[in-house]
C-alpha cells in the first residue's frame, strides 16, 4: 500500500466520447509527485510529428495479411476455448458471437489465460515486416523483443457487451519493462465507435501531482486485481476520452505514457477483440 493511503472504494467515472461510463474500483489511492514521466527532449516519438498529441493511427497491413492475423488469431481463441472445455464447432465459430459461449466470468478468464501472453510465433504476422515499417515511421530502430522481458509479448483482447472485460484508465509505462516501448492496438473484430479502445489525448503530458490513481497491482475491478495501476482521475476531475476508432488494417499507435483503458463494449450483441503489440527501441 502506497504511504499515506488507504484501501477504499471508489467510483471510476470517465466520459468517452462526451458519454459518462463509471465502474467501481477498490485500492489505495493516492495523489502523485511533483514530476513529468514523459522525457519531452528524448522518447520513442521524438522523431515524429504527433509527439504532443501521442498517438497516431497508421496502415499497417494489407487485405490479405490482415486476413491470415485474423484467422490466426481465431485459431488462438479456439484454442483458449478448448482449454476452458468450452465446446463449440470451430468451422462456424464467429469472433463476434464469442459472449454466446462464454457467459460467465470465470470461463472468459480461463480463456484470456491463453490468449493474454502470446508471443510472435503464435500469430500469422510478419514481425520483420511491420518492425520495418514502424521504425521507418517513426525514424528510430524498433524490436518486437522487449529487453527487459526478453521476450516478444502479444495479447489478445476480448471484450463482450454489456461487461467490465476492460482494464481501467492507465498508462502502461507505470510498468518499468513497458516504459520505452510503442504501444500498437490492432482492431480485429468488433472494433467500432462503440467499442474501441479511449485514449485521452496528449494525457503523457500531464503532470504525476495532478494524478489520483493507485500504485501497480493493487486496483481491483470486478473482483480482479490488475497489474496496471488504476487512474481514477484528474485533481481537476474525470479523464475525457475519446475513441480513435481505427479500420481493419489499421492500427492505434502510441506512447505507454498516454493514459488510455475503460475500454467498455458498448454494443448490444457483439464481442469486440484487438490485438495488441509492443515494439522496443533497440
Amino acid at each position: 500500500m502506497h504511504k499515506n493511503s488507504k484501501l477504499t472504494s471508489e467510483r471510476c467515472v470517465v466520459y468517452i466520447n462526451e458519454e459518462e461510463f463509471d465502474f467501481e474500483v477498490k485500492g489505495s489511492f493516492f495523489e502523485g509527485k511533483d514530476e513529468l514521466l514523459f522525457n519531452t527532449s528524448d522518447n520513442i516519438l521524438s522523431n515524429v510529428s504527433w509527439q504532443n498529441s501521442g498517438f497516431s493511427i497508421l496502415k499497417l497491413f494489407t487485405e490479405a495479411s490482415f486476413l491470415d492475423l485474423q484467422n490466426s488469431i481465431t485459431t488462438n481463441i479456439i484454442e483458449g476455448l478448448r482449454k476452458a472445455n468450452i465446446k463449440i464447432n470451430s468451422d462456424n465459430f464467429n469472433l463476434k458471437d464469442y459472449h454466446k459461449y462464454v457467459t460467465n466470468a470465470e470461463d472468459h478468464f480461463a480463456v484470456i489465460n491463453h490468449t493474454r501472453n502470446l508471443r510472435n510465433e503464435d500469430l500469422k504476422i510478419d514481425i520483420e515486416a511491420l518492425e520495418k515499417l514502424l521504425s521507418k515511421h517513426l525514424k528510430i530502430k524498433l524490436s518486437s523483443i522487449i529487453k527487459d522481458l526478453g521476450r516478444s509479448h502479444i495479447q489478445i483482447r476480448i471484450s463482450r457487451p454489456d461487461s467490465l472485460d476492460i482494464n481501467p484508465p492507465h498508462r502502461d509505462s507505470y510498468l518499468d519493462y513497458y516504459k520505452n516501448i510503442l504501444n500498437i492496438w490492432i482492431p480485429i473484430s468488433g472494433c467500432n465507435d462503440k467499442s474501441s479502445l479511449p485514449i485521452v489525448p496528449g494525457s503523457h503530458l500531464i503532470n504525476e501531482r495532478n494524478i489520483i490513481r493507485t500504485d501497480a497491482r493493487s486496483a481491483y475491478v470486478n473482483g480482479n486485481i490488475y497489474a496496471v495501476p488504476c487512474m481514477l482521475k484528474t485533481v481537476d476531475g474525470p479523464f475525457k476520452m475519446i475513441r480513435p476508432n481505427p479500420k481493419e488494417t489499421e492500427a492505434l499507435i502510441f506512447t505507454p505514457y498516454l493514459v488510455h483503458g475503460a475500454a467498455v463494449n458498448l454494443n448490444s450483441d457483439i464481442t469486440r477483440i484487438s490485438l495488441e503489440l509492443r515494439f522496443d527501441k533497440c
